[in-house]
């Protein structure tokens, strides 16, 4: 006789997830994360904080299936994608792994280890993008892409009750915000997690060979690998010797094409400038990731000359 034992999961994600322990009739234990995917599933905060049009139900069970079986091991393993019987809509199956969110761990050494894991990703699914992008549902970091998040910052800023200093800074940023969108499309292009902050790779086993299983693909997309690098490297309060040992660790492992400072500086951009259009002012990001950044995308247009 198999049983099955549920708990709603300590980690914290925008779609509601359970722990599953499978007991089978031999003793042996499964234990998986039930994740739900529709966009009813989230309660009104997750709501408010995730932008409707990037939701795809069934993206997430997609790269799972068809693009990570490709990559570097680490993720979670797939077992099944599935609709509730009972109404609770289309939910995803995966291996459940024991481990820290890397913004727990303080070690350079793992940060260093999961930039090395990101390179040789994004090494591995370059060569056939677009049989992945098809396959895996991707998200396409296109021209329009990268302008809706402008549109939005700007949207944001002329709210009801923003200061005005909001909406001139924006306007700051949007003058000079076209140049930077032509450079980001000129560079190279690779599967990407699309949220790869700290708090989406866990670090699991051994401290001298940790397993780097990267969470929520839901974002997953077709382009520049930077992006990803430049969520690692964010708002993790590393010094500047400290950012460039684990930027240095994902370059070792690109064979040639390696991103430059410039290009680095570019995805950072893109990145604030993607979190000013995120969310409406009422919304407050995670922790991990809050920081000033219409103050960084107003220093990174002075820094990158735009």
């Amino acid at each position: 006789m198999t049983t099955v034992r549920r708990r709603p999961s300590q980690y914290q994600t925008s779609f509601p997830l359970e722990e599953l322990s499978v007991v089978q009739a031999d003793g042996t234990e499964l234990r998986l994360a039930c994740k739900r995917l529709s966009w009813s599933a989230l309660e009104d905060e997750a709501r408010l904080a995730k932008p409707r049009f990037l939701h795809d139900p069934d993206r997430e069970p997609a790269v799972y299936t068809h693009v990570l079986p490709q990559a570097p091991p680490g993720p979670p393993r797939y077992h099944s994608s599935f609709t509730d019987p009972e109404g609770g809509g289309p939910r995803l199956l995966v291996e459940w792994v024991e481990g820290r969110e890397l913004y727990q761990v303080g070690e350079r050494e793992h940060w260093e280890a999961a930039a090395s894991w990101l390179g040789r990703m994004h090494v591995a699914l370059a060569a056939d993008l677009d049989r992945h992008a098809g396959r895996g549902r991707l998200l396409e970091y296109d021209a329009n892409h990268y302008r809706v998040w402008l549109e939005r910052a700007g949207e944001f800023a002329r709210a009801p009750g923003q200061p005005r200093s909001r909406a001139v800074a924006v306007e700051r940023i949007a003058h000079r915000y076209e140049e930077a969108i032509e450079e980001l499309l000129a560079l190279p292009r690779t599967v990407i997690h699309g949220e790869f902050y700290a708090s989406n790779v866990l670090v699991a086993g051994e401290p001298g060979a940790p397993r780097i299983a990267p969470v929520d693909w839901e974002l997953a997309a077709a382009a520049p690998g930077v992006v990803d690098l430049a969520a690692l490297t964010s708002g993790s309060g590393w010094s500047d010797r400290d950012r460039r040992a684990i930027v240095a660790a994902y370059r070792s492992t690109i064979p040639s094409g390696a991103p430059s400072v410039r290009d680095l500086d570019l995805a950072r951009l893109h990145l604030a400038v993607q979190w000013l259009g995120w969310a409406p002012p009422s919304w407050q990001p995670p922790a991990d990731q809050r920081q000033d950044w219409r103050g960084e995308a107003l220093a990174l247009v002075e820094e990158l000359g735009l």
